[in-house]
């Protein structure tokens, strides 16, 4: 039987690591010390450590983006499975792996797309025909041939999820261009993909210079796993970090790596760490609750501290 409070007590750090060599081995070392404990609780355990709510919950799902251009944006997002997570079926498809979020996270029924499926465990945006960009604690050398960059995971109507892919939407990582984690600074990597991406939109992103001081931003990706949702209403409330900035996004673990933009629609940052995402409240969990002025904010590597390594 797996060991709860090994898993409590057990860092997040850690827990990558293990993740990694599983997805290198395809399994669990008879001498991990995670050997009895499931690769679901493992990814959880880090989804549910890693983001929050900043007074109005304004996450919106894909078929309820406000306008076109925020869907051309969101066609550039994909969001990062395990090779493991993803099987392959007869027709050119494949099914992701998911479960409902509402489960997975023990969540009270008060709570938010609870009744959407979760398998997401972090995000990520194109910025070349071949080249994608996501959090460095999501990807590293180690894994990086192992996970699956996955473009249309989204939600078609309040009640119909696409967790079935056109394999052609299924991309592999191929090798790591660059790749920066620092816990108190800048957390980026650039990845190599198998092959060009065809059919979405590469995003444009700031080269030089930093975000003005309390600019409106957005942000794309998949919170806790889910559909790609679309957040915006925030702005950046501590400009004054070298690496990143800090704004009052709506975001979760799964999050990490998501683009965040300015008004004008051009990628200013990567969503890389924030508050906590869920508390208990008796029996099952909530989203934490933070004035929009309140609690820690969310961390976002400048854009430019990569951009010298795109073409």
């Amino acid at each position: 039987m797996p060991d709860d409070r090994l898993l409590s007590k057990a860092s997040l750090s850690d827990v990558r690591a293990e993740l990694q060599a599983r997805a290198a081995a395809k399994a669990a070392s008879d001498k991990s010390l995670f050997k009895d404990v499931g690769t679901s609780e493992l990814v959880n355990k880090l989804l549910i450590e890693e983001r929050v709510i900043y007074g109005v919950d304004d996450r919106k799902d894909f078929y309820d983006f406000p306008n076109p251009g925020v869907k051309n944006l969101a066609s550039g997002v994909a969001a990062l499975f395990l090779d493991s997570d993803i099987s392959a079926n007869a027709d050119g498809t494949s099914t992701l792996s998911t479960e409902l979020l509402g489960i997975r996270r023990n969540l009270c029924t008060s709570e938010r797309f609870r009744e959407q499926p979760a398998g997401a465990f972090c995000s990520g945006f194109l910025l070349a025909a071949d080249i994608v960009a996501t959090a460095g604690h999501c990807i590293d050398a180690g894994n990086v041939t192992a996970v699956r960059f996955v473009f249309g995971f989204r939600m078609e109507n309040a009640t119909t999820p696409v967790t079935r892919i056109p394999n052609g939407d299924i991309y592999s990582g191929k090798a790591m261009i660059g790749r920066v984690e620092q816990g108190d600074g800048a957390d980026w990597a650039l990845v190599r993909l198998d092959r060009p991406v065809t059919g979405h939109t590469i995003l444009q992103i700031r080269r030089s210079g930093r975000i003005a001081d309390g600019a409106a931003v957005s942000v794309i990706g998949h919170p806790s796993g889910l559909p790609i949702k679309f957040a915006d209403g925030s702005t950046v409330r501590d400009n004054t970090p070298t690496a990143f900035f800090v704004a009052n996004l709506d975001t979760y673990g799964g999050n990490s790596g998501s683009p965040v933009f300015g008004a004008d629609g051009v990628v200013e940052g990567i969503l890389v760490r924030g508050e906590t995402d869920y508390v208990s409240a008796g029996s099952c969990t909530v989203s934490k609750i933070c004035p929009s002025t309140g609690c820690r904010g969310e961390d976002c590597t400048r854009i430019t501290e990569l951009a010298s390594h795109l073409p």
